[in-house]
């Protein structure tokens, strides 16, 4: 288990994987750091300083606005339900996003957002057109087990997801190993996302492993997550 507990490293020092990557970080930066188990492909480094993140923290807290109104409501199981976080999207004219009952349409892009983008491009060689934001005001506000597979998504395509603020438990579970009915038994997979940290979720992870970021009352600091993605136009019927 512990293996697969990522935490920040030290300086520029990393806990980092000696297995080869196509691509290097530039020098000084902190290496990727590979998260691997059956079925689960994801890469994990600091994509920003703590200065910079500070910076950044600080314009999405003053830049972003979030939904509002019916726009904070999520159809599970039958039923309406507030949104416990903040919650908007941003992204390319004519794209839409379907989650959990509700159709998003994205706002504009705004510089703080094309900075981050522009920076995983760098580092990644992946370019995005849609991001989802949520914000956790504290340890309070949660997202519960889900998979990002949603129609729109460009097929086989990564997640980039950034985070700033608070550091909080991000739990992988295997598709298998969920609920009353799982039909094997896997340890859920528990990562901790530093202030200003990438995680590229590649193909397959969404396919097998939910993943969520449970409640932890002892964290009182807000957090936000940018989930940038490739996504697709779908005719509408």
């Amino acid at each position: 288990m512990d293996r697969y507990v990522v935490k920040r490293p030290p300086g520029e020092a990393g806990g980092g994987g000696k297995r080869p990557r196509p691509a290097e970080p530039p020098s000084g930066q902190p290496p990727w750091q590979e998260i691997r188990a059956e079925g689960l492909n994801c890469d994990y480094r600091l994509l920003f300083g703590k200065a910079e993140a500070d910076e950044i923290f600080q314009r999405l807290e003053e830049e972003v606005e979030y939904f509002e109104g019916e726009m904070t409501k999520l159809h599970v199981f039958g039923k309406w339900h507030d949104i416990p976080r903040k919650q908007v999207t941003y992204g390319d004219p004519e794209l839409t996003y379907t989650y959990s009952g509700v159709t998003f349409s994205p706002k504009p892009w705004i510089p703080v957002l094309n900075r981050i983008r522009d920076r995983i491009a760098l580092d990644t060689g992946h370019t995005f057109n849609f991001v989802l934001i949520n914000r956790y005001k504290d340890g309070g506000d949660h997202i519960g087990e889900h998979r990002d597979d949603e129609r729109e998504l460009v097929p086989r395509s990564p997640i980039a997801s950034v985070s700033f603020g608070a550091c909080r438990d991000f739990v992988f579970r295997h598709c298998d190993s969920r609920g009353k009915n799982a039909t094997r038994h896997m340890k859920p997979i528990k990562l901790q996302l530093a202030h200003g940290s990438l995680l590229m979720m590649k193909y397959p992870t969404n396919v097998y492993w939910y993943h969520s970021l449970p409640i932890r009352k002892r964290v009182l600091a807000p957090r936000i997550n940018l989930t940038f993605r490739k996504v697709m136009t779908v005719a509408k019927k």
